[in-house]
């Protein structure tokens, strides 16, 4: 199975030239309703999902998540129906290979407040491609880190006229240092407009680029609403493979990310776990990562 990083990078191959456009259940269950919503990355259960939808969502539920966050892989409406019929709720969603102009149409019949994105520097390849342009590989360079920081800023701009908020979602490469003592992360955090581009903070990902997602959350109160809990393995990143851990058996402490994130301003967290899933099925990992995250909310 591939990663999300990947998932998304093949999205943008193929989609829109002009927007990719980018315990016991019961105690579980008991547990949920005396703290803060705690939800997953429909993406993470995806096989589970597609195999059979209804039941997985139910099972979510079952497991205690009441929120997930959303990609639409048959239609909104179809998704809709069905996380009604299961009292789930979907606050976010990724717009991914729908196209931003029906991922806005989306996540107005999903209900949803957010809508995210990521890998800016390969959706801004593929539209330049699209025209006929030279279009070289992203290099996640300090000019391409102001450019994606402009189009994220149109992004939020049409996100705004239609009543949502945008979100950007990291992957490690926005970690890379354009000089200066700057990351591509820092950039955009400084060139895009607060109340326009707010941020999807995907810890794992911060974490295999070598930062300290704690960190970030500290010095950008308001500014990162999302977040994403997630680990590798220790020695992910050889030959560049990262391969997802369940929370709590990989590198990261979630403690003190949790504690910072709510400082912070957090407002949703999603659990989202990479594969493969050869030690368990995506729905025992869901359970395993609900688990370790649960008291901290």
């Amino acid at each position: 199975m591939m990663n999300r990083r990947q998932f998304l990078a093949r999205s943008a191959l193929f989609g829109s030239a002009a927007w990719l456009t980018l315990g016991a259940p019961g105690k579980l269950l008991a547990a949920a309703s005396q703290g803060k919503p705690l939800g997953i990355q429909l993406y993470m259960v995806l096989k589970a999902y597609q195999d059979d939808p209804l039941g997985a969502l139910k099972t979510l539920k079952a497991i205690g998540y009441t929120e997930i966050e959303a990609i639409v892989t048959s239609t909104a409406k179809t998704l809709r129906d069905q996380l009604n019929e299961t009292g789930l709720r979907s606050p976010s969603m990724h717009f991914d290979s729908l196209g931003f102009e029906s991922g806005i149409d989306a996540a107005h019949t999903l209900g949803s407040q957010f809508i995210v994105s990521s890998m800016l520097p390969a959706i801004m390849q593929k539209e330049q491609a699209a025209k006929g342009k030279s279009a070289p590989e992203p290099t996640y360079s300090l000019d391409e880190a102001k450019r994606a920081a402009e189009y994220a800023n149109r992004l939020g701009e049409k996100a705004k006229q239609a009543g949502l908020q945008y979100a950007y979602h990291n992957h490690h490469l926005e970690f890379t240092d354009v000089g200066g003592g700057q990351t591509f992360y820092d950039v955009l955090l400084k060139e895009t407009d607060h109340k326009l581009v707010q941020f999807e903070l995907d810890c794992g990902w911060v974490h295999a680029g070598g930062k300290n997602p704690a960190d970030i959350f500290k010095a950008n109160p308001g500014r990162i609403p999302l977040m994403h809990a997630k680990d590798f393995l220790p020695g992910a990143n050889d030959k560049n493979n990262y391969p997802g851990a369940e929370l709590g058996r990989g590198t990261l402490d979630y403690k003190p990310i949790m504690a910072a994130a709510d400082t912070s301003g957090l407002k949703h967290c999603f659990v989202e776990q990479e594969g493969p899933f050869d030690r368990m099925s995506q729905l025992d990992a869901a359970r395993v990562d609900f688990a370790y995250l649960r008291p901290m909310r």
